[in-house]
């Protein structure tokens, strides 16, 4: 996994309540497990106006001019506003993997569903729960300025913006650690490699019938 420590990126604003994460990630791209390559699906009913299917060029596909993702001045954004209850519905992982995949490494909201929420952080993705006022305000500058991009800083846990106002943010202690160190769960287990190894030579030795 990605550690995450300090981002300075493009924030782009996706004004909708209540995304769920069909919409993040629509089923029929939910076959593969790779983790990776979901990037280009990303919100695939709203970006693109044919219907979406595995394996599809999404280069050639006509796209939706009027959705946000797909206007030139948000282009390589790594910073999603986002409003209530983001990342609502199923408890799909394939969700936060499609994001990271599209290169978003922040999200800010006012609150997140729960599932989604954790799965973030296994994911290299920091999401930052911000007060309604707050959010709104970011959805204002963003939409008035191109080239709007806030700077992140996790150690700090604070988010800045163009004018050098920032606000605090908060975060589970053993999230940020995970996050500042690139861990997830499988990361976390190999740093005990050694007494794992350890156990199991033991294992053989105590109960070698097991492993005939």
């Amino acid at each position: 996994m990605k550690a995450f420590t300090q981002l300075t990126g493009l924030a782009c604003p996706l004004d909708r309540a209540n995304v769920d994460t069909d919409a993040i990630i629509p089923k029929q791209f939910l076959k593969s497990i790779k983790r990776t390559g979901f990037g280009p699906y990303l919100f695939d009913e709203w970006r693109y106006t044919n219907y979406g299917e595995p394996d599809m060029d999404c280069t050639t596909r006509p796209l939706n001019k009027d959705f946000v993702l797909n206007q030139v001045r948000y282009q390589g954004a790594q910073v999603l506003l986002a409003r209530d209850n983001f990342g609502c519905g199923s408890s799909r992982e394939h969700a936060p993997w499609a994001i990271e995949d599209f290169g978003f490494r922040v999200i800010i909201a006012p609150s997140f569903a729960d599932i989604f929420f954790n799965n973030c952080f296994k994911n290299g993705i920091l999401p930052i729960v911000a007060s309604a006022g707050i959010v709104d305000q970011l959805f204002k500058e963003c939409e008035a300025a191109e080239g709007y991009a806030l700077n992140v800083d996790l150690a700090s846990q604070t988010v800045t913006m163009p004018s050098g106002q920032s606000f605090g943010f908060e975060i589970n202690a053993t999230s940020k650690h995970n996050l500042l160190n690139g861990l997830d769960e499988i990361g976390l287990t190999l740093l005990h490699t050694d007494k794992i190894k350890a156990f199991e030579n033991q294992h053989k030795q105590t109960q070698p019938w097991l492993f005939a």
